[in-house]
């Protein structure tokens, strides 16, 4: 995408466009094939927090500052510093301004981004509250955002310099209780979640309660987190909702909750999401955390969840529960791709002549690259037709990416496909899993 070039000064930004990065053979730009980070030189243990808004439309996006927070835990690895994954639409990246070193970078995806693939993006401009995190530096630092355009490259967008010392950098103050639901160590080496109500009012602590040890119980019963459940810490804060329940638009049901979350996101009945990330933050930063998860006080079936930004769904719905948490949490910890045709508003989430960053899904347009290909069976047919008699067959198959047409997924199904037939992750989305739970917890 082409952006608009802004230059302000004081509560504005400096935008500034870069040339296209060349990728590695893992789809990371090659910048980040970087030595290892010293963390104890450049970091201390604790969090920074960039806030900004994500505004544009369907053709353009920028960035606008908001303020720079101070957050009290630093939860992330202090070895897994440089993201060389080639995830994600967005890549943060920091430097250290004295010698000019990328010193930590992680991607992750955005709401926004979902949004300006909509049919509502072409004619309407909008923003939304972001923000990105990164262990707090001990010197002058230049924050990067970066974003992958159209043909799949990704650009640079925007920059500023963060002098650590500024008394301008607003400090955290504690405003609800938390609890452990399941604590194994050392937050640096675990997985770390943090659990936030939604829809819970004082006097339904108990009920948030129960249904996090739901989730924690539920989610930890599903491979490969099953066999990594000793590398998970799990957290919630209890921030309860002036009403009980859930905002659905398209019923006329309006709540005054937590995390404003609203079902019918971009007019899709069971997208359930939160457009104010800067309020997740300020509710999440209350404990350790690598992923915001929340628990949402309804039955209705829905959800979502973002790569490296969020997740929600329902925490009461009587017979998915488990399902809805597993799936979800594929999107929000490694990016995995939805796996089914149709059911939402998107539209040319994925460009023909693109190849999909997302593991699990494939335009065949370079295909080679993929570790998918290599755990195929030798004479597997490229596509590959759907055969009954062998359901649990890795191969290629078209449909995925919400059409059914020009994206293929591993299998026939999966968790990251139709809950209500299956409940296992296939191979390749489970062998990405496990590479991303030991990047993390290194």
């Amino acid at each position: 995408m082409k952006l608009a070039t802004t230059i302000l000064a004081a509560c504005l930004l400096t935008v500034a466009m870069a040339g296209a990065q060349p990728l590695s053979p893992r789809g990371g730009a090659s910048e980040q094939e970087a030595p290892q980070v010293d963390f104890d030189r450049f970091f201390e243990e604790r969090t920074m927090r960039f806030d900004f808004y994500h505004c544009g439309d369907a053709s353009s996006q920028e960035y606008f500052f908001d303020e720079i927070r101070q957050e009290p835990y630093w939860a992330g690895s202090k070895v897994s510093l440089i993201d060389d994954t080639g995830y994600g639409v967005q890549l943060l990246k920091l430097f250290d301004r004295e010698s000019g070193r990328l010193i930590y970078s992680r991607s992750y995806c955005t709401l926004f981004n979902e949004w300006q693939t909509t049919a509502e993006a072409r004619t309407v401009r909008k923003a939304m509250p972001e923000s990105v995190v990164f262990p707090y530096p001990k010197q002058a630092v230049r924050l990067e955002i970066h974003a992958r355009n159209r043909q799949g490259v990704m650009e640079k967008m925007f920059e500023q310099e963060i002098d650590p010392a500024s008394y301008f950098i607003r400090q955290f103050t504690p405003r609800y209780d938390t609890f452990e639901v399941a604590y194994t160590g050392n937050p640096a080496t675990r997985v770390d979640i943090v659990l936030i109500p939604e829809g819970y009012t004082e006097g339904e602590r108990a009920k948030f309660e129960q249904a996090c040890r739901t989730f924690a119980a539920e989610l930890l019963s599903y491979s490969p987190f099953r066999e990594n459940a000793a590398r998970f810490n799990i957290r919630a804060v209890w921030a309860p909702s002036m009403e009980s329940g859930v905002t659905i638009p398209g019923e006329h049901v309006w709540r005054n909750t937590a995390t404003k979350a609203q079902y019918y996101t971009f007019d899709t009945e069971r997208y359930q999401m939160v457009e104010d990330f800067q309020g997740l933050r300020d509710i999440a930063a209350h404990v350790p955390y690598d992923y915001i998860y929340i628990l949402s006080n309804t039955q209705k079936y829905g959800g979502g969840g973002i790569y490296n930004f969020y997740g929600i769904s329902a925490a009461h719905h009587p017979d998915r529960t488990g399902k809805i948490y597993v799936h979800e949490f594929g999107h929000v910890m490694m990016g995995l791709g939805d796996e089914y045709a149709g059911g939402v508003s998107y539209n040319d989430m994925y460009p023909a002549g693109v190849e999909p960053w997302e593991e699990n899904l494939t335009t065949l347009v370079d295909f080679d690259r993929k570790a998918w290909k290599a755990m195929l069976d030798p004479g597997t047919p490229v596509p590959t037709p759907l055969d009954k008699a062998q359901p649990q067959r890795l191969g290629v198959y078209e449909g995925g990416g919400y059409v059914d047409k020009g994206v293929y997924r591993p299998w026939p199904n999966c968790l990251m496909n139709n809950l209500h037939t299956i409940d296992v992750f296939c191979p390749v989305c489970t062998a990405a899993l496990e590479r991303y739970i030991d990047f993390i917890c290194r």
